[in-house]
């Protein structure tokens, strides 16, 4: 289980194509009318013109299982949360809600935080919010389910693949992933960048 809290505020900016400013925060500086489910990962702000945007990402790591009559088994769960505040209203533009369920074996259920990403790729003024993970329940040396997804506003992009493993001091299975519909008819430059999110992250160590 991995808990991540940040010590300071800092920040930073994301992608060299459209670049925004993002206040990293940590869980005690999240405002307390935006909720959220899990440990914190990931959480940061920046203002637009719809207001002040907040995106966190959370994990409950492995707990034991609620499946009935079973023993030795554990779950799962991850989310992330894009919130919008202004003035006194507190809107959720979008949720990611995934989970494995009674795992016996080997649980890789988690963000790939160094992936995370904020970007204007398309410089709009409407960010594109960038997240990646892995699920799976196994107990070999084998490729595990991975995701890229991007939500820009309330559109959502998904890549879905499988990471990449080195099965012997030669040889590498894996690797292989598939746009959805969205990323083929949509920006090139988000095609692109999710891409390169991919090169960059698939393989699993």
């Amino acid at each position: 289980m991995r808990f991540l809290i940040f010590a300071t505020l800092t920040i930073i900016s994301i992608s060299s194509l459209g670049q925004i400013k993002l206040t990293k925060l940590d869980s005690l500086a999240i405002p307390k009318n935006i909720k959220y489910l899990g440990h914190v990962t990931t959480a940061v702000k920046w203002p637009d013109d719809f207001g002040l945007n907040y995106t966190i990402t959370s994990e409950t790591g492995r707990i034991y299982s609620k499946v009935k009559d079973e023993e030795n088994l554990f779950d799962a769960f991850l989310y992330a949360y894009h919130y919008i505040v202004k003035n006194d209203s507190v809107k959720l533009i979008w949720k990611i809600y995934d989970y494995n369920r009674g795992c016996g074996l080997d649980l890789d259920f988690y963000f790939i935080d160094k992936a995370f990403a904020v970007t204007d790729l398309d410089k709009d003024g409407v960010a594109e919010i960038w997240v990646m993970y892995r699920n799976s329940c196994h107990g070999d040396v084998s490729p595990v389910p991975t995701k890229i997804i991007m939500y820009e506003g309330n559109k959502k992009y998904a890549l879905r693949g499988e990471s990449r493993v080195q099965v012997s001091a030669t040889d590498f299975v894996g690797g292989n992933f598939t746009l959805d519909d969205n990323f083929k008819t949509g920006n090139t430059l988000f095609r692109q960048y999710a891409e390169k999110m991919w090169t960059q992250n698939k393989i699993q160590k």
